[in-house]
């Protein structure tokens, strides 16, 4: 069997109201618009989903919203980042039965794992019956996973794939790609999509950045396939403003929202603690990024159902 994970997969922010709940019909319409701008798969409790401050049972919820727009239409992929092997399979078998057809699961990070217990830890995790993706974040959680490491996961029976997301990560995705002997295991980068073309010359099948522009990369991903790299590249240089401003430490997850505001895909661009809202500054610069992309509020005549 094929991985499920390839090409363009967007991983959904979690509106929520002012008063911090959820955001329900915010988080059907941004669904609805990912596959309005034809990506390969929609992922949910990622990073970029503030998945840290949601509880188990918004997890459910969100999820299996989530899985109820998509149907059978692409891939559902969902965040796992538990701090123990029994605790990642519990939200792994959660996962699933809302309507996952694969998880991405963090490392153990709170104690870390040598390499025979990082085996183990994907093992308990794919004995759930689930199919798994490695996420390879050093930058959040502290633990690195060397290229052999993961060329010895990918032998584990439900293990598919890996988002590599330790820079450089064009050098890491080839130094993966090259250790890998199994035919069926796949390499995607991740950052936000912010090297996504260097990812894709060594041996990236996708990539799978933050969900406000996935009818921007949707375009860059299909000219790379046709082999049209001048067209590639030209269209992806003027995203990468705001690719990179999305990736700021505290208010990432600020920008997403800002963004997808802007859009009219969210109503409120509210995050939750830790996370921290988009000063007046950082508001102004944002907006001198959207104004140069010609970003305005979608309607049903430019993609909004």
């Amino acid at each position: 069997m094929s991985p499920t994970a390839q090409g363009l997969i967007p991983i959904l922010a979690t509106p929520f109201s002012p008063d911090g709940s959820l955001d329900l019909p915010s988080l059907r319409r941004l669904t609805e618009f990912q596959l309005a701008s034809g990506v390969d798969g929609v992922a949910v409790l990622g990073m970029a989903s503030e998945a840290f401050a949601l509880t188990s049972a918004e997890r459910r919820v969100v999820t299996e919203e989530v899985s109820t727009v998509v149907g059978s239409a692409v891939p559902l992929i969902v965040g796992v980042a538990a701090t123990s092997a029994v605790t990642a399979a519990e939200q792994a078998s959660d996962s699933i039965e809302s309507g996952a057809d694969a998880v991405m699961v963090l490392p153990p990070f709170m104690v870390q794992a040598d390499p025979a217990q990082l085996i183990e830890f994907y093992v308990a995790v794919a004995a759930t019956g689930s199919e798994v993706m490695v996420q390879d974040a050093p930058g959040v959680t502290g633990v690195a996973i060397s290229p052999q490491q993961i060329a010895d996961l990918s032998r584990i029976p439900g293990v598919s794939s890996v988002k590599v997301e330790a820079p450089p990560t064009a050098a890491k995705v080839a130094a993966v790609v090259d250790q890998i002997a199994e035919p069926d295991f796949v390499v995607l980068g991740g950052l936000n999509a912010q090297f996504l073309l260097d990812e894709l010359a060594a041996g990236a099948v996708g990539t799978m950045p933050a969900c406000e522009i996935p009818d921007l990369l949707e375009p860059v991903i299909s000219a790379w396939r046709e082999r049209r790299y001048d067209d590639a590249r030209t269209q992806f240089d003027l995203l990468l403003p705001l690719l990179a401003y999305g990736l700021q430490p505290g208010i990432a997850w600020a920008v997403h929202k800002e963004v997808l505001v802007r859009r009219g895909l969210i109503e409120h661009p509210t995050v939750r603690l830790p996370a921290r809202a988009l000063d007046a500054r950082g508001r102004v610069g944002l907006s001198a990024i959207l104004d140069r992309l010609g970003l305005t509020r979608l309607t049903p005549q430019t993609g909004l159902r």
